[in-house]
């Protein structure tokens, strides 16, 4: 069909008539002739050529004619009724549907448009739309109707207007998301905005006495609202607007999202970009969005432009939001015009019948006239640029002559002057210069006067002949000066920028936009003005209350007038832009953890624009199927899958495919799961395309120069497309230099540059520290700050503060090149003397240098194997702390890197505030036993300051790594050894109950365990039996003897020691033993009966310290327990029992976990070779799989939100009848991550029951809930979810634990403290992160620890079980995996702590004053019963000393506390 569009061609068609009726003729004569195959089918099917004759034609015509007119007018078949929506008020009956064909045809342009061609230029105008008549239940809203909190919100309104009347009830009368298509930019959106922000202020008030001001009743804390604007200049604007009218009610609106703005911030006005940046992360300023409550989305209809797939993307987040956490997050869509509006409301999920408002042109406060023109010429020639100045002074003119003020928008700042010179020098050969003279206002005097104060020459010139000029290069008064005499109507034409139309509301009666062609910094090239700009500019046509009508001009080349014609009066329907920016959307969800496969990622894009599109036009969108996966979208498809599931899941894996393909993500193709990447964490960070990513991996490598670093840098596809590599390069180091650029354009290009180098700098130095680069990362830490500062690493890094350019300029030309270390150093006096100036400039000077930062290292290498070894590094604050320049924190990066400076080994931020004095970090590396490196370079580098850096090396050459442990045992394949191995029936009759055979371990043990009265050392995996080998071994020597005797039990804690004697009196009542807990001198009091005292290191070393030991009756047994807890208490009082009975028939029987190198200990509690076993914890009976996964996020709440995901999938992993333990760091954790799993369980399952077994009834856990004495408990009880630390109620406790047993709480988390007072286990156990924060007793502040071996191995024993298989999940930061992995595979390292701790060096000083030490042979004789001494043999570089003998050893020590002596 060729329709009025094609009118040009229609005439053609219909002059060359007879040619084509022939030349068809022909064409069908040829094919009946030469085909039989096809007439056949012609005959069979009864398809006709039609003839194209004239009379043909004709009698075609009548039939259908009279065909139609024997149509009955009722048929009988009721037809479906067009559907009216209540809110869509149009002056065009075509408009009411809002709907489109499904080939996405065009509405016909409005009626009386007329179209008008010159020699210069085409001419398209549209008169003003008809107003639509109110309706009845239509009336204007008084203000003095509204309540309190609306009315002061309002001031000077008498009312609202039409549009905000009709809209009322539904903004501010309920939480219905709102969708409002209006005419222009003046219809009153931003009031209807209001609306609903004092919806949400109205929701969070609390009651107050009558007498009390109505701000002090909103709970500003309670809320956030987001204000999405598309542009900066929009977004002042609106902050000024909402800041000034809810001042009184103590509203904070800002345009910032740093931490401290978000806090006191209850209105944050961003841009779509920037509201992305903030909601792709977990926490932090991604917290923001847990407490939003309103989303205003400003000119929704930039969803048609390259900008929309931002808009797409935080709809779709918010809107799973929503889902996930059942919250009520309301979304408001303000934008222009629409013809397919429905669609749009689909996406933003508003009811058609009570959130959609459709209002058309004719709604405009002041009707508008729109003339579009075309100008003649090719774009950017000579010709089109003449007639472009011709038609804009024509124009102009002729409305100046109508008495009519003119605004004539241009595209850079500097055409606004020669605009209105070109205007002025037209009107002066035209003779019509006297027309835009303002000689006759009556304050033309009072402003000549105002403007002459001014120094812009050329405003002052073009004044005086009526013209004016606007843009943001001015200064703001005379900016001021300009909008005020406009408004006088002293100045007749204003020559600006757009920045005008979005910041200031300024209307003329008209507006003319000369030319649409702008810079755009983004693609280094010119593009064409938006449609949002152009409707934004013809909303400033019309003055309110002064006039009928405005008039609004479009002067474009003709080429691109078709294109703004169909644009700017909505003819065609928008559609979606999110393909072009799918795989950065996908991959910040999949970094964000919202979408972890295929199928989350066929939800995920249910909540596009995208997905609304494809339904209703899916002929465009199939050609977005790329191969292997290309499929051609029709109707067919629709109906065959309304859902679109297939093309959905299609789209997502070519995304995904792609992602992957780039290591932005791990893609199982079997599963469809999905895992991000480290490199894809930080594109979705900071931001960086996919395209950009591709770039990287191709020229990102591990030697880089600065010049390498910054070509790079420049490749990225984030500054340019049209800009060439080498302009960005050039723009990027001029504007670290500092040099002025006067071009424009380069002017916006290198802001833009800057703008985004900082980013990619900082994404690219991340880059380089996942991937272990330090030279690399070295370069762009520098490029980063360099940046940043603008200032290269080179320069003088005193520059960064605020020092007067003299002192700096001193500094640089003085003879010596100083640090400012050495200047920190040196006095007032002399410092002014080095700048040549006095001594106040001296101090200015000390004090910044006193304010660098710089630290002080120290380190010291402690092994922890044959081939592992940690690095203790302190780092000492070395500068003075001022809030002015440090602010809150100062961060910094450490590393330990090799010799060769080319990888890191391990790496760690870290943060100084003021009260940190110091901070010790802890490095653990592997070491080769072949050829062990010459040293090691720590590396410290300030995140924010140039030349604060530092490094330390650190020496290898005295160091003496302990030799590989050869005393594990192997497991040996024997055959179960029933109970009755014993021989004690009475004992076997006891545990009749818990045992039946003994396990693989304890056969292997038994024997020197029960029947030899050996000392022994067991050390076996968690979980493997050994205490209850230890128990039995206390029985059997007890009931073997006769007579009455002691066995002693130690454990390292009281919560142990209180098990223990729970698990003894269970047996020792039907064996008449005596159980107690004991300490001090009561410990070896004279037993009466066969008795077993329970005491911890504590009380043993109280009651061996005292002076009558040796006359007390000694233990015939010793049972060390849990040795891999081994302290300073612990090792200090065995060593002295093994001292003082080593002449008595004491055994001893040690009992650990899985040790690297029992050998030792061993030796320290006397065990012969043969009485040593020593298993690794892979020797374990029990079915145990340990997974390790990874995260590279800083200990942060953005690390636990990121870790929720994993922790739910890892849950989810055991069969839904098993029960999982979750460790986390602190007490405060707790509820937070059982929040985030039971909001994951809901946002998977669809059900609010969370982890709550179906076979539960809600009355049943309601029960329970309610006799627990903490209330916050019951949220998470009543879904499956269970709480332990010691700071509840022991009854609370006791409560959570036996639902957990009974399997209605499936989900127990717990503190990390809490591993070694949980007497439960579980299928699966997850430890959520492996570090703690530690605040120090002295106020030096928190500080960041690592959890220890053996607190991990101890959680790990909560997964171990001996009738079904456990499944053990540790997350942990990406560089502790190796060392995690290795200890719990090999066993845990177990050194000595007596030299760390005051207790030895108070009770080596109580003996010298009592005189047990007399001389220093006595003080070693009484050290050589330590596993001290026994370690300084092995490994003497652990304890900083020499290596040698263990007399010598001990010597050393010796001396060291005899000099320690007051």
């Amino acid at each position: 069909m060729v329709g009025f569009d094609d009118i040009d061609l229609v005439a053609g068609l219909l002059t060359s008539r007879s040619y084509f009726m022939n030349a068809l003729s022909v064409r069908g004569q040829t094919t009946v002739e030469n085909s039989t195959a096809e007439k056949a089918q012609t005959a069979a099917t009864g398809t006709v050529i039609a003839s194209l004759a004239p009379q043909d034609v004709r009698r075609r015509m009548e039939e259908t004619l009279r065909a139609n007119a024997s149509r009955p007018l009722f048929t009988g078949m009721a037809q479906e009724a067009p559907e009216v929506l209540p809110h869509v008020y149009s002056s065009s009956s075509v408009m009411q549907g809002g709907s489109l064909s499904q080939f996405g045809s065009k509405y016909a342009l409005p009626l009386g448009t007329t179209r008008h061609n010159y020699e210069e230029y085409e001419e398209v105008i549209i008169p003003p739309a008809k107003v639509v008549p109110p309706r009845q239940s239509e009336r204007l809203i008084s203000v003095s109707e509204l309540d309190e909190l609306a009315k002061g919100s309002f001031p000077g309104y008498s009312s609202l207007n039409r549009i905000q009347s009709i809209i009322f009830p539904t903004a501010y009368g309920s939480n219905e998301n709102i969708l409002v298509c209006g005419a222009s930019s003046c219809c009153g959106k931003t009031d209807v905005a209001m609306l609903t922000i004092l919806r949400v202020l109205n929701q969070h008030r609390s009651p107050i006495s009558p007498s009390s001001p109505l701000h002090s009743s909103i709970n500003r804390s309670d809320f956030q609202i987001i204000y999405v604007a598309p542009m900066k200049a929009l977004a002042s604007e609106i902050v000024r607007k909402l800041g000034k009218r809810l001042k009184w009610l103590s509203i904070q609106v800002t345009m910032q999202l740093t931490k401290s703005e978000i806090a006191e911030t209850q209105i944050i006005v961003t841009t779509p970009e920037k509201w992305d940046v903030v909601t792709r992360k977990p926490t932090g300023e991604g917290e923001l969005a847990s407490k939003l409550k309103l989303l205003i989305i400003d000119e929704v209809h930039l969803l048609n432009e390259e900008r929309g797939a931002v808009i797409e993307t935080i709809v779709a987040r918010t809107l799973r939001q929503v889902e996930s956490s059942q919250s009520v997050i309301r979304i408001v869509g303000l934008s222009a015009t629409l013809p397919n509006y429905l669609d749009v409301a689909d996406f933003l999920c508003v009811s058609r019948y009570k959130g959609l408002f459709f209002f058309d042109s004719s709604f405009r406060p002041i009707p508008l006239e729109q003339h579009f023109i075309g100008v003649r010429g090719k774009s950017g020639s000579a010709r089109s640029k003449k007639n472009l100045d011709r038609v804009t002074y024509e124009k102009v003119s002729e409305l100046v002559q109508q008495g009519h003020q003119v605004m004539v928008f241009v595209h850079a700042r500097k055409e606004t002057v020669k605009a209105a010179q070109a205007l002025k020098d037209a009107a002066t050969i035209d003779g019509t210069l006297d027309d835009y003279s303002c000689e006759e206002h009556p304050q033309w005097s009072f402003f000549r006067r105002s403007i002459g104060e001014s120094r812009n020459k050329e405003m002052k010139q073009l004044f005086d002949v009526g013209f004016g000029i606007h843009h943001a290069g001015m200064l703001r008064s005379d900016r001021n000066m300009m909008e005020r005499m406009f408004e006088a109507r002293a100045i007749k034409v204003l020559c600006c920028t757009a920045t005008l139309a979005w910041g200031v509301n300024l209307p003329a009666h008209a507006v003319v936009i000369k030319g649409t062609q702008l810079y755009d910094s983004a693609k280094g090239s010119f593009v064409d003005l938006s449609v949002l700009d152009v409707l934004q500019v013809f909303g400033r046509a019309g003055r309110p209350g002064l006039e009928s009508r405005g008039e609004g001009y479009i002067c474009t080349t003709e080429d691109k007038l078709a294109h703004y014609l169909d644009s700017v009066t909505s003819q065609n329907p928008i559609e979606s832009r999110f393909t072009s920016g799918i795989e950065n959307a996908l991959n910040a969800e999949i970094s964000l953890g919202t979408v972890t496969n295929a199928d989350e990622g066929v939800r995920w894009l249910g909540y596009t624009y995208l997905y609304v599109r494809m339904r209703k036009n899916p002929f465009l969108y199939g050609q977005f199927f790329e191969a292997p996966f290309y499929h051609s979208m029709s109707w067919d498809n629709v109906a065959e899958d309304p859902q679109l599931g297939q093309k959905r899941n299609t789209l997502v894996l070519i995304a995904a495919r792609k992602l992957a393909g780039a290591g932005m993500i791990n893609l199982t193709e079997k599963t469809g799961a999905f895992s991000t990447t480290d490199l894809g964490r930080i594109a979705a960070r900071y931001y960086i395309r996919y395209a950009s990513i591709e770039v990287f991996n191709k020229e990102f490598k591990p030697k880089m120069t600065e010049a390498d670093a910054l070509s790079m840098l420049s490749m990225s596809t984030e500054g340019e497309t049209d800009t060439s590599q080498g302009k960005v390069g050039i723009l990027l180091q001029s504007y670290i230099s500092r040099l002025p650029v006067e071009d424009f354009a380069l002017v916006s290009d290198t802001a833009y540059v800057a703008q985004n180098g900082g980013r990619i700098a900082r994404a690219l130095l991340d880059i380089a520290i996942s991937r272990k680069w330090a030279r690399v990362a070295t370069v762009f830490m520098g490029i980063t700050k360099a940046i940043e500062k603008r200032l290269w690493p080179f320069d003088e890094p005193l520059r960064q503060f605020d020092l007067k350019a003299e002192i700096i300029y001193g500094l640089q030309n003085s003879r010596e090149e100083y640090s400012p270390a050495e200047l920190a150093s040196m006095t007032p006096a002399e410092l002014g003397e080095l700048v040549r100036l006095n001594e106040r400039h001296g101090q200015a000077l000390r004090n910044a240098a006193r304010q660098f930062p710089s630290v002080k290292m120290t380190s010291s290498l402690r092994p922890l194997g044959s081939n592992v070894l940690k690095i203790a590094v302190s780092v000492t604050r070395d500068f003075d702390w001022s809030f002015k320049v440090h602010d809150s924190g100062e961060p910094f990066w450490l590393w330990v890197e090799d010799h060769e400076g080319i990888e890191i080994l391990q790496f760690t931020h870290l943060l100084f505030r003021e009260s940190t004095k110091f901070l010790d970090v802890n490095f653990v590396v592997s070491i080769s036993s072949n050829i062990p490196p010459p040293y090691f370079t720590v590396r410290f580098m300030s995140d924010r300051w140039i030349g604060a850096e530092d490094e330390l090396h650190v020496s290898l050459d005295e160091l003496v790594m302990p030799a590989p442990s050869p005393s594990h045992t192997p497991r040996l394949d024997l055959p179960f050894l029933s109970r009755s191995s014993l021989g004690l029936p009475v004992l076997e009759d006891l545990y009749s109950a818990r045992l039946h055979d003994f396990n693989a371990i304890q056969t292997q043990v038994f024997w020197s365990l029960i029947n030899t009265s050996m000392n022994v050392l067991v050390s076996a995996p968690v979980s493997s039996g050994k205490s209850l080998m230890g128990h039995l071994a206390i029985w059997t020597t007890l009931l073997r003897r006769s007579r009455s005797s002691l066995v002693l039990f130690i454990v390292p804690n009281r919560s142990l020691a209180t098990q223990s004697l729970l698990d003894f009196r269970a047996i020792s009542n039907g064996l008449g033993v005596t159980v107690e807990f004991a300490s001090g001198e009561g410990l070896f009091a004279s037993c009466r009966t066969k008795t077993i005292r329970v005491v911890t290191p504590s009380g043993l070393l109280e009651a061996v310290g005292q002076y009558n030991l040796r006359h007390t009756n000694y233990p015939s047994l010793v049972v060390c327990d849990n040795l891999e807890q081994l302290d300073a208490t612990y090792e200090l009082s065995i060593s002295l029992l093994r001292h003082t009975t080593q002449n008595s028939p004491t055994r001893y029987v040690g009992l650990s976990s899985s040790l690297n190198d029992p050998t030792d200990i061993a030796s320290w509690l006397g065990v012969d070779t043969m009485a040593l076993h020593s298993f690794r914890p892979t020797d374990r009976d029990q079915s145990l799989t340990i997974t390790y996964q990874t995260f590279t996020i800083p200990h942060s709440a953005a690390l636990f939100k990121s870790m929720s995901k994993p922790a739910y999938t890892a849950i989810q992993s055991v069969p839904s009848n098993e029960s999982a333990i979750v460790f986390v760091p602190s007490r405060s954790h707790c509820r937070t991550v059982a929040q985030e799993l039971i909001t994951q369980c809901a946002l998977n399952m669809e059900t609010e029951r969370g982890f709550l077994p179906q076979s539960v009834p809600p009355l049943y856990v309601e029960d329970y809930s309610a006799r627990l004495q903490d209330p916050t408990l019951v949220d998470f009880v009543t879904r499956g979810v269970g709480i332990f630390h010691s700071g509840l109620s022991k009854a609370d406790r006791n409560l959570v634990l036996g639902l957990f047993a009974e399997g209605v709480v499936r989900v127990l988390l717990a503190p990390r403290d809490a591993c070694w007072m949980l007497p439960v286990r579980a299928a699966a156990v997850v430890v959520m992160g492996t570090q703690y924060v530690h605040l120090e007793r002295d106020g030096s502040g928190p500080q960041l620890r690592d959890y220890s071996l053996v607190d991990v191995v101890q959680m790990q024993s909560r997964a171990v079980r001996h009738d079904a298989p456990g499944h053990f999940f540790l997350f942990c930061q990406a560089e502790a995996r190796d060392i995690f992995s290795k200890f719990l595979a090999d066993g845990l390292p177990l050194e000595s702590e007596v030299l760390e701790s005051s207790v030895f060096e108070h009770w080596y000083r109580a003996r010298r004053r009592d005189g047990s030490i007399r001389n220093k042979q006595d003080a070693v004789q009484a050290l050589s019963f330590t596993l001290l001494a026994r370690r300084l043999v092995s490994n003497p570089v652990y304890y900083d000393i020499e290596a040698g003998s263990q007399n010598e050893v001990l010597s050393r020590i010796v001396d060291r506390l005899e000099e320690s002596l007051p």
